[in-house]
């Protein structure tokens, strides 16, 4: 049984790589449970989608049950940080978007490093990539959420092939652009390799 938890702002593709993966692991009869927590989405406020898959009956992930947190901007990321088990992965976007709170200066945002270097404190691997310039090079960096997809197929951690998961990309990205967000995966699959290398 596995538990992944999704984080960013509105506007990043969040649910849609829920509904990528959820799909991809009914596809192979694997139950899963998705639960979703939306703040003002559609004006950058935070997005969390937890998926529960092999037997649990609810989404929700309590304190260090997460195998694995994919967050698609490190600052939200790291909020979410304790839901991580110290044997689970981080997966985190590079690319800061710094809150509007930080404009008007009634908070900071810390240096993104120091926030790496802190997810490396609790979870046991942790892949750090710039997606948005990953899309970027795939075609758009609309696509920066499939190229984390494709940094967590690399992670193994899911019960799904990877060939799995680009079926799940073709059957939910419309045939127009489907060779972007297939490049776009790719590139975060082969990103996320090298790190998880030298690691070892």
């Amino acid at each position: 049984m596995k538990k992944v938890v999704l984080c960013g702002i509105g506007g990043q593709g969040i649910l849609l790589a829920s509904s990528i993966i959820g799909n991809t692991l009914t596809s192979k009869d694997i139950p899963v449970v998705v639960s979703e927590v939306h703040g003002m989405a559609q004006r950058g406020g935070e997005v969390v989608s937890t998926m529960s898959m092999g037997g649990y009956r609810g989404a929700i992930a309590g304190l260090g049950e997460a195998d694995v947190l994919v967050g698609f901007e490190p600052g939200e990321t790291y909020k979410r940080l304790s839901l991580v088990s110290k044997e689970g992965v981080v997966i985190t976007n590079t690319c800061a978007i710094e809150p509007p709170t930080v404009f008007l200066g009634l908070s900071k945002y810390s240096p993104v490093d120091e926030l790496i270097e802190k997810m490396r404190t609790v979870a046991k691997r942790v892949v750090a990539i710039n997606a948005n310039d990953l899309a970027y090079e795939a075609g758009s960096i609309i696509a920066a959420n499939i190229v984390l997809l494709g940094a967590l197929a690399r992670t193994g951690v899911l019960p799904v092939s990877r060939e799995d998961m680009i079926q799940g990309i073709k059957e939910r990205v419309p045939p127009k652009f489907l060779e972007l967000n297939l490049k776009a995966f790719e590139l975060g699959y082969k990103a996320a390799g090298e790190q998880l290398e030298k690691s070892n």
